[in-house]
Formats: structure tokens, sequence, C-alpha cells
């Protein structure tokens, strides 16, 4: 008997609920294989061409393994300390900029900020404020950095799960394939390439945009001897991923430590300008179309409330997922809402009913009916009984 698709619904989203909530209770226990998940999705491509090209599967593996390893380590090794040097030196400097132009306005406009108003109060509380605590906050940053990253969760389990899902990710998709429900196996496959597509577009592609923006900023700045340029390039890079975030809060930071570093040298100034003007009309008009495309499906908005959900909800564990969340929900409202459009709730028309059940119709040769007919004909039997004998009326 055909189980109803409401009773299956409701089944599927308890598990749903089940999962989410186990994702919660378990946290950060659960977040080196999440990793390790998410390093292996995004790896199997490269996997799969090694593979055509010649390699064995393990041998594959391995190769990527290695790769990936020497890269974390020289990124820990030498682009991190870096970071975090040049990001504590900001915030300690923050409050001298501030402050600086604060008097630049005074002088100029005076009648924006009155002598002794409550704003001139107000600057220079928040000047006070943003020193101490962002000395503290620099100092709390750097020891989760430390900490976070030399947790053996991310040094030794992180890896082996990654290399370990890499080595049989085809097969566990197989198996998974193999687990679908029959009736709905074709659907689940439709909508989990939408959402490969729109996850794995927007993933390696928008890696690949912070990739050439951070090199171009960060080199960039730091050529024309903009102070902290490495570090503001890096985090304009990254924050890239949500357009025009990216350029106006690092475009906003690089020219105003230019103004405090060039002041009276307006071609510096207008250098770190350019920077930033030719990696934004290179990203719009280029990198974003042709590398990351418009298919994927992630709205800047739709980007910005999967990450404050998720991560207030589930922490880093949830920031870490949101993306992935957000493609997978993304494309299943517009199935639902395609769904919806051909429903009679939106049509206004009664949805057509069940077929009738079919007729069995069986093929015999010419005259068989006529055969098992004539079969069928009562044959009268002779009766064996005695007649009357002579003489018998």
């Amino acid at each position: 008997m055909r189980i109803p698709v409401r009773k299956q619904l409701i089944w599927w989203g308890v598990s749903a609920l089940t999962l989410l909530v186990t994702l919660w209770l378990l946290g950060g226990a659960v977040l080196p294989f999440i990793l390790g998940a998410g390093i292996a999705y995004l790896l199997d491509p490269l996997a799969d061409r090694l593979e055509r090209a010649g390699l064995s599967r393990t041998m594959s593996v391995v190769l990527i393994t290695l790769i990936m390893v020497l890269a974390f380590v020289a990124v820990i090794l030498l682009v991190v300390p870096l970071l975090v040097r040049q990001a504590t030196a900001l915030i300690e400097t923050a409050p001298q900029m501030i402050a600086q132009g604060r008097a630049f306005i005074e002088l100029r406009f005076p009648d924006l900020i009155p002598d002794g108003g409550q704003t001139t109060g107000t600057l220079t509380e928040m000047s006070a404020a943003l020193r101490e605590q962002g000395t503290a906050l620099a100092a709390r940053v750097l020891g989760s950095l430390r900490g976070f990253v030399g947790t053996v969760a991310l040094l030794v389990i992180v890896p082996v799960v990654a290399f370990y899902l890499l080595l049989d990710w085809d097969k566990m998709v197989a198996k998974v394939d193999s687990l679908l429900p029959r009736e709905h196996a074709a659907t689940i496959r439709q909508i989990a390439l939408e959402i490969d597509a729109a996850l794995a577009g927007f993933l390696r592609g928008q890696a690949l945009v912070i990739l050439i923006l951070g090199t171009w900023y960060a080199f960039g700045l730091m050529l024309v001897g903009l102070p902290f340029g490495f570090f503001i390039g890096i985090m304009a890079a990254v924050l890239s991923f949500i357009p025009y975030v990216g350029v106006l809060i690092g475009g906003a930071t690089a020219i105003g430590v230019a103004l405090f570093s060039f002041w009276g040298d307006p071609l510096w100034i207008g250098a770190v300008i350019a920077i930033f003007a030719i990696g934004q009309i290179v990203e719009g008009n280029y990198l974003q179309p042709k590398i990351v495309g418009h298919h994927v499906g992630l709205h800047p908005v739709w980007l910005l409330l999967a990450l404050s959900v998720f991560g207030t909800l589930f922490g880093f564990v949830g920031l870490v997922l949101a993306v992935p969340m957000a493609a997978a929900l993304g494309v299943l409202a517009r199935f639902l809402l395609a769904r919806y459009r051909e429903s009679g709730a939106y049509t206004g028309q009664a949805a057509p009913g069940d077929p009738a059940l079919p007729v069995l119709v069986e093929l015999v040769p010419r005259g068989t009916l006529e055969r098992e007919r004539a079969a069928a004909v009562v044959v009268p039997v002779a009766s064996t009984e005695p007649g009357p004998g002579p003489g018998q009326a």
C-alpha cells in the first residue's frame, strides 16, 4: 500500500529537525568533521580530474592532501602572523586617527562640532573606549586564533577526515543514492544537482575571486607604502563575497589610513583610491560574471540572513554551514514555488483526478474464444437405464 505524501513529509521533517537539534547540541564537537566533509566536497572534482589524467584514486588523493597541507602550513607560518600584527596595530592606532580627524573637522568646519559640545565629548569617549576595547579584543582574537589553529582537531582530525572522505567520495554518493526513496528518487536527484551547482559555483568561484582580489589589494597597497596595507587588502577581499561590502569597508579604511599617513601628498592618496577603483571595475565586469556567474542563486541579502540566523543558532558551526544551507534552502524554495504555480491554489483550477485503473487486455490466437465456447457445450449422454420388457406396458 502506498504511503501518503503528507505522512512522508512529516517523517522527513522530523528527521531534519532531529539533525538540526543534534548539531545544536553537539556544537564544536562535530566541527572538524563538517570542515573535513566540506574540504572533501570542494576537492572531489580535482581528484576526478587527476583520475581521468591517469592517476589512481589513492595517488590523486595523496597528492592533493600533500599540496593542501603544505599550503596550509605556509599560510599559518607566513600570512597569519602578519595579519595579526597589522590588525593589532591598526586597532591601537585607530583612536589617534579619529582624534586627528576630529581636530581637522574642528579646524575647517567649527560649526559642525561646537566646542565643549556633546558631540566632542562623545567622540572623545569613543576614542578612549576604542583604544581600551580594541586592545583587549585584539588580544582575545589573537588568543582564540592561536587556540583554534593549534587545536589537535583542526591540525589532525580535519585532514584525516578529509582524506578518507575524499578517497571514498564517489562510493558514498552512490550509497546515498541507493538509499533514496524510490518514489521520489528522480526529484531528489534533480534538487541535489541544482544545490550542487549553486553551492559549487559560489564556493569555488568566490574563493578564486577572493584570491585574485586579495593578491591585488594586499600587494598594491603594500607597494604604495600604505600602513597596514596587507591586512586591509585581505579584509577587503574576504568581505567581497557580499557585493560592495568589501570595497566599501576596505576602501573606506584604506582611504582613512591614507589621509592620516599621506596628508599633504595627494599622489599616494590617489594611488590608494585607484587601486580600489580598478579592483571594483575588474570584479564587477569580469571576475564575478565570468568566474562566479549569475546562476548560483545566492542573493547577497539572503546570504547575510543565513549567516546571521545560523550564526546565532549554532555559533561558529552555524557560520560554517550558513552558505551550504542557504544554497539548499534557496533551491528548495524555488522548487516549492514552481509546485505552487502548478497547483490549484495558484491557478484556481481543480487538480485533475487520478487516472482510471487500466483495463487488462489479453491477446490470444484467432478462434480461441469459439473453441472454448464449443468445449463448454454440454453433450447429452445416452441413458443406461433398462427399457420396458416385452409385454410390459
